[in-house]
């Protein structure tokens, strides 16, 4: 199995962690408060997890999950990621964010600004669309009838079918939605976001099928 580092670990970047952790990964945690601050979330999740630093957690991966606020991406350590594959779960706010034209005006893409600063990673956008309540509860083993689909968005093959690999060994298919350029189709405000998997009032959420994802992708608009 793999080991995935973790920068950020926030509902969705825990319950990833809980996840890869159940399938049988190891994991390092990093949060912008330093690694005293996971030391309960790592004690809970067992000895296949670890609290780090950023830069620690960023090496340590052979897959790597970005999950903190957009505006933070120039946090995220360049060096140790070069060469491999970092999951872009992060979502563009403009209330928390503050506005980015290149965003507003649909020039560039969250992920694709993560990429720009991450220039020598290949960067794949994933797990953004989805409620942490509803990713926790919706893992399936694979060949099960109510197995979830997740979209991913990435420019790098090779990337893109390490992260499908990783997604089907916590439990979710993925759908391939291109490259990084069309990852808007899975930001907030789009089809494909939140509402194929049930309303955030229900904690158990509902399987969203492959057929479904593809349909609410197709149906964004800008």
């Amino acid at each position: 199995m793999a080991t995935v580092g973790f920068i950020g670990c926030g509902m969705i970047g825990s319950t990833v962690a809980e996840l890869a952790v159940a399938a049988g990964h190891a994991v390092v945690l990093s949060n912008s408060r330093g690694s005293d601050t996971l030391k309960e979330l790592a004690g809970e999740l067992g000895p296949m997890a670890r609290a780090a630093t950023a830069e620690e957690a960023a090496d340590a991966g052979d897959l790597v999950v970005v999950a903190i606020p957009l505006l933070a991406y120039h946090s995220v350590p360049v060096r140790p990621l070069v060469g491999k594959a970092v999951i872009d779960a992060d979502n563009y706010y403009p209330p928390r964010d503050g506005h980015i034209a290149d965003l507003d005006s649909g020039q560039q893409t969250s992920s694709g600004l993560l990429q720009y600063h991450l220039r020598e990673s290949s960067v794949v956008k994933a797990f953004n669309n989805i409620y942490y309540r509803h990713l926790a509860s919706l893992a399936r083993r694979a060949g099960a009838g109510d197995r979830s689909y997740l979209p991913i968005a990435g420019d790098d093959t090779q990337a893109r079918a390490a992260v499908t690999t990783f997604l089907d060994t916590i439990g979710y298919g993925a759908v391939d939605a291109g490259p990084l350029a069309e990852s808007w189709r899975q930001q907030p405000g789009e089809p494909v976001y939140g509402t194929p998997y049930g309303p955030y009032e229900d904690p158990r959420g509902r399987p969203a099928s492959e057929p479904a994802i593809r349909a609410a992708l197709a149906a964004a608009t800008r």
